[in-house]
């Protein structure tokens, strides 16, 4: 298998070189409104956010900051296929400005926008990030009436354009099959609420450690699996470190990212053959698990009625009979922004 991946260093906001109707599934997390980390990106975006920052209007400035992400999504809505999901990592903001303290409610936000351009909202995930930190409120401390509960939660919001995804064509069908993912896989992925710590991103730069936020891999890495089959091309439009693209690449889809600052083309361009054992073991890692949920299975005296043609081992499901996965065998940079995958079956 051959999958390609680019990179686009453009104003996300207007994604010319993305034909219309080209994208499978899109996977992102955009600046986070009325996070002071992004407040001077969104500034130089935007003078009414600066001017409503500048005049400790809270309110105004969070509708300017999302009427700047409404344009990607507009966008989305554009080089999106009928039938494609959208998958949006978004966590809402407590701030206070000018000693008046409030939340300000991103996810509720960015789904009026979509379903403004027609998206159908679907049940959404929360992404509850593991913490250690000892303080589990704010405010007045142990007295009454005037603390507030901290945030520890992130929201992955679903949406898809038009109505359902068809597969009719032999070939879509099979493809489909293989790109499947396990029973257990299944009752674990599409829970609604997803528990695994954030990352931090090692960065050698001051200002891009500044300012990434990036999701785990495998936040990234179980929405490919779910919303897209093989071959299938899935667009991040504020790419950053590369989560999406590298999920993509260990999943046998075609990827496109687009990324505002140029300087994490290079983080990408550095890090990505490197990244082949990673990405390897975690491909692996799913039959390693199947394996030990066959072993459990049998203890409880219970027995897997199908069987896996690939792999010859059981499985519970006629669906994942035919489940094949990929392994990376190269990773060609072909020039400074596109990514050729060479894979092979396990």
């Amino acid at each position: 298998m051959k999958t390609n991946h680019k990179v686009l260093i453009s104003d996300s906001r207007d994604i010319k070189e993305i034909k219309d109707n080209s994208i499978d599934l899109v996977i992102t997390s955009p600046p986070y409104p009325m996070i002071q980390m992004w407040d001077d990106l969104f500034s130089n975006l935007s003078l009414k956010t600066k001017k409503a920052l500048d005049n400790y209007d809270g309110d105004a400035a969070f509708e300017a900051m999302h009427i700047e992400l409404d344009k990607t999504w507009k966008e989305i809505e554009r080089v999106s296929k009928n039938g494609a999901f959208v998958c949006i990592n978004i966590g809402d903001a407590t701030r206070t400005i000018n000693g008046h303290f409030q939340l300000y409610s991103n996810h509720s936000r960015i789904i009026r926008s979509f379903k403004e351009l027609g998206f159908t909202t679907l049940p959404n995930i929360l992404w509850r990030k593991q913490t250690n930190a000892p303080n589990k409120f704010m405010g007045s401390g142990m007295l009454p009436a005037g603390a507030y509960v901290t945030l520890e939660h992130e929201y992955i919001l679903i949406f898809r354009k038009g109505n359902k995804r068809l597969f009719k064509t032999p070939d879509l069908k099979n493809q489909r099959m293989e790109s499947a993912f396990f029973w257990e896989e299944r009752n674990q992925w599409f829970s609604d609420i997803w528990e695994f710590k954030g990352i931090k991103q090692a960065l050698n730069h001051k200002k891009l450690r500044e300012r990434s936020a990036a999701y785990p891999f495998e936040l990234a890495y179980r929405l490919v699996n779910m919303y897209s089959q093989y071959n299938d091309t899935v667009l991040d439009p504020f790419l950053g470190t590369g989560t999406t693209t590298y999920a993509c690449m260990a999943s046998g889809r075609n990827s496109i990212g687009v990324e505002i600052d140029s300087k994490f083309s290079d983080i990408l361009v550095n890090d990505v053959t490197s990244l082949i054992d990673f990405l390897n073991n975690k491909i692996k890692n799913r039959i390693t698990s199947h394996k030990e949920f066959i072993k459990e299975y049998a203890l409880k005296g219970k027995t897997l009625k199908h069987a896996n043609i690939n792999y010859d081992f059981p499985v519970m499901a006629k669906q994942e009979t035919k489940i094949k996965l990929q392994n990376i065998s190269n990773i060609i940079i072909k020039d400074d922004l596109i990514f050729e995958v060479l894979s092979e079956n396990i």
